[in-house]
């Protein structure tokens, strides 16, 4: 109005733990258009505007303007010209009138030839996708075609194998009463499980029985598929499967009422629909709620289970409600506009995903799951995004099919080889981009890895049957082949991972190295491993990530799986990183990745985890690695430490079983291969080593029955410099390897040489300091 001033905007400082001021003059562009993120207004019914122009002055002519925009998160509907643009928002009211000042005007520049990925405004997008039910998988417009087909030929697309197996075993099978919950309320470990299962079964029995009876016109399939679908509709949604008991059983519980509800839709009488409607309706909104009031992932992204369960949950549950409930549409726009603008916060755009490539293949799993789902009923089509066309990168080259505690991160398979899922993530991605790397991997991992279909990892989240029909029935089979010999190393920058995998097409001559040093620090599923490595090589791994992830906040996993002390990394003064609970202290517990370059004869590696170990040692002002791996043969390590105040290092390396000792040297022999390693110079003083087998203040329950693995600890003297160097050699046990060396210390540096059987020789430079202060023996 006239006269009235309008109001400044809310404009603070994004934290580290929050949605980040996005494009900026810093950001480098990989698709257009950009993604555009700000933080919100305090707020939470505000809605906002987005100008986007070629001239910072932006006029009308020049300027594009979106909105009322609902959320803070908005990926345009055109790509822009390549140039430079700026942009600007302003809080707005219904009309889209704005109520505050615009904000700070923000630069970008989009380069050529980038992919283009736009996104159509809310208000049209799901205008051509059908309304009918079935909406998960088939639409009304696929199924006949799809009836005909499985009566002309039952193995087309393996519906034989997916009825008779996963089908037929629910019709006799009696229907789950509602879980009873943890005793007294208490959370146990093997009660969590079971009930997982149960739950993933009760998805399991509806779903198949419903598709099953609507393909096959089976009228008594179709009303077994009902009473199981009543039966769990009947459940309190405020009880034992509630998200706020335990969410992992809410969401296979919201995820089989809503397929049941889409494909029983047509089935069900009004009142039947109105039953499970509501409780659908109350389930969904209570895990909507927690997601976009109480987590807020919209300016909070770094919640593992509330950023997955917009794929697990809101996006099936919300297009299955669709035109029956009206927060439905809101829930549904809520995830496109996440999955196209803000995801992945654990990615990075070479592909990477900072949890690991465990909870890669969990959460990929979903996002899998969703993008299908859209994509087959509304045309929308995230994997065109780059993300998408690269992430496959992430487990190919962390966690080869032959390797099983070799990479980082969280991991339920407990040292089997990985999970089939991984497999299965893989050859979706390869029917997406037509990389045969990923089909080989999904190859690699069925030939390697069967019988695990039933595993808790496995069974309790997948059934691979119907995966199998699903990616048949949409996507082409590609054929596999190993990534090229010469193609060895993946940097993740973003992500601060390094990834080498020597002839990974050979089994027998392969060696996987997994390096990390992340600006994630040690949140979530991430540990205190800054600067630490892994290595498998030669068909067994070696050196290893210790302990077994048996539960999420077990005393197994808070006090030593997430520590520092059981990784390949160092301690100094006994002390690791950070890696509590506390968000924004595992988030400033970073590392970063210098230098990662193959140059030829070898990949070096720099690692800065400096920040991470001044989380609890603030003494520290310098903690870094360098790794030569040279001729694809053996690796010299370099740690550089210093301090204000003398600080003792204890290097660490963790084998599955004990390992022979020296004074200077250390050998371990395996089932297959093995290593030596042997400390080659020290600066500040002689090293001790000694190792310790065991799993210090674990409750012996949390790894009962399970391998105990072995650290080995080399220890230097108190120092205010350490410069450390380390030869590791792997080997076949069938053909031990020596690797000769000498050292010339006497000048500015320490020269280290190296030379093999067959005469290549290598040198390593490690500058002196001349002043590593006092030394006392440990």
């Amino acid at each position: 109005m006239s006269g009235q001033t309008i109001p400044m905007l809310d404009e603070p400082r994004a934290g580290r733990l929050t949605i980040q001021y996005a494009p900026t003059a810093e950001t480098e562009l990989t698709e257009n258009p950009p993604r555009f993120t700000w933080l919100p207004v305090i707020e939470d019914e505000a809605r906002y505007l987005l100008r986007i122009s070629a001239d910072p002055k932006f006029p009308a002519s020049k300027t594009q303007t979106y909105g009322p925009l609902r959320w803070n998160m908005f990926t345009p509907d055109a790509p822009l010209p390549a140039g430079s643009h700026y942009w600007t928002y302003a809080a707005c009211d219904d009309s889209g009138t704005p109520v505050t000042e615009w904000s700070s005007t923000r630069s970008f520049t989009v380069p050529e030839g980038l992919p283009e990925t736009p996104l159509a405004l809310a208000g049209t997008r799901l205008a051509q996708a059908p309304r009918a039910h079935p909406r998960l998988w088939m639409t009304p417009e696929k199924l006949p075609g799809f009836r005909s087909a499985v009566a002309a030929d039952p193995a087309h697309c393996t519906w034989d194998t997916f009825y008779r197996l996963s089908v037929l075993p629910w019709m006799d099978k009696e229907i789950m009463a509602e879980p009873a919950g943890y005793p007294d309320h208490q959370r146990v470990a093997p009660i969590w499980r079971q009930t997982y299962i149960d739950c993933q079964e009760l998805l399991y029995a509806i779903r198949h029985l419903a598709i099953g009876g609507k393909v096959t016109n089976d009228a008594a399939m179709t009303l077994r598929a009902k009473e199981w679908l009543l039966s769990a509709a009947a459940w309190n949604p405020s009880g034992t499967t509630s998200r706020g008991y335990t969410d992992e059983w809410a969401f296979r519980v919201n995820l089989a009422l809503a397929w049941g509800y889409d494909w029983l839709h047509d089935d069900l009488t009004e009142e039947e629909r109105a039953t499970v409607r509501e409780a659908l309706l109350v389930r969904t909104r209570e895990t909507a709620d927690h997601i976009i009031k109480h987590a807020r992932i919209h300016l909070f992204p770094f919640d593992s289970h509330a950023v997955r369960a917009v794929s697990a949950v809101l996006v099936p549950a919300s297009i299955a409600l669709l035109d029956d409930a009206p927060e439905a549409e809101e829930w549904l726009n809520y995830s496109i506009e996440f999955l196209f603008t803000v995801y992945s916060p654990w990615g990075d755009p070479d592909g990477g995903w900072a949890e690991g490539p465990h909870y890669w293949m969990t959460g990929m799993a979903y996002l899998i799951d969703a993008a299908n789902l859209l994509r087959g009923w509304s045309g929308i089509d995230l994997y065109k995004r780059p993300f998408f066309q690269k992430t496959g990168d992430m487990p190919l080259y962390t966690k080869a099919p032959d390797t099983r505690r070799a990479t980082f991160g969280d991991d339920s398979t407990m040292g089997d080889l990985p999970a089939v899922k991984l497999g299965y993530n893989l050859r979706q991605f390869a029917g997406v981009t037509g990389n045969p790397a990923y089909q080989w991997y999904y190859d690699e991992i069925t030939r390697t890895n069967p019988g695990t279909e039933m595993a808790f990892y496995n069974w309790g989240w997948w059934d691979f049957r119907f995966d199998e029909l699903t990616y048949r029935t949409d996507f082409p089979i590609v054929e596999g082949a190993p990534p090229a010999k010469g193609d060895r190393m993946r940097h993740f920058a973003g992500i601060g991972w390094v990834a080498v995998q020597e002839q990974m097409h050979d089994p027998d001559n392969h060696i996987q190295f997994v390096f990390k040093s992340s600006p994630y620090g040690s949140i979530s599923h991430s540990h205190g491993d800054q600067n630490a490595f892994c290595l498998s090589a030669f068909g067994e791994d070696l050196a290893i990530q210790s302990g077994h992830y048996v539960a999420f906040n077990s005393s197994m996993h808070q006090n030593w799986r997430r520590q520092t002390r059981s990784k390949n990394a160092i301690l100094i003064d006994g002390k690791g990183q950070y890696a509590g609970r506390d968000k924004a202290q595992a988030m400033a517990s970073t590392g970063r990745i210098i230098t990662a370059e193959d140059r030829g004869d070898h990949i070096y590696i720099h690692g800065d985890a400096t920040a991470a170990y001044r989380t609890l040692s603030p003494e520290i002002t310098k903690a870094e690695r360098e790794i030569h791996f040279v001729n694809g043969e053996f690796f010299v390590i370099v740690d550089s430490v210093d301090a204000e105040t003398p600080v003792s290092v204890d290097w660490l390396l963790h084998a599955n079983d004990k390992m022979t000792l020296g004074e200077t040297t250390f050998r371990y022999a395996g089932k297959r291969a093995g290593f030596y390693g042997q400390v080659l110079w020290s600066e500040a003083g002689a090293p001790k080593l000694s190792q310790h087998t065991g799993f210090p203040d674990v409750d012996p329950k949390d790894y009962d029955g399970l391998p105990i693995s072995t650290c080995l600890s080399v220890s230097y003297p108190k120092a205010i410099r350490h410069r450390i160097a380390t030869l590791l050699v792997p080997y076949p046990l069938s053909a031990p390897r020596r690797i000769f060396s000498f050292l010339d210390d006497q000048g500015y540096d320490c020269d280290l040489y190296f030379t093999d059987a067959d005469g290549r020789s290598f040198k390593v430079v490690v500058p002196k300091t001349f002043n590593v202060g006092e030394t006392v023996d440990a």
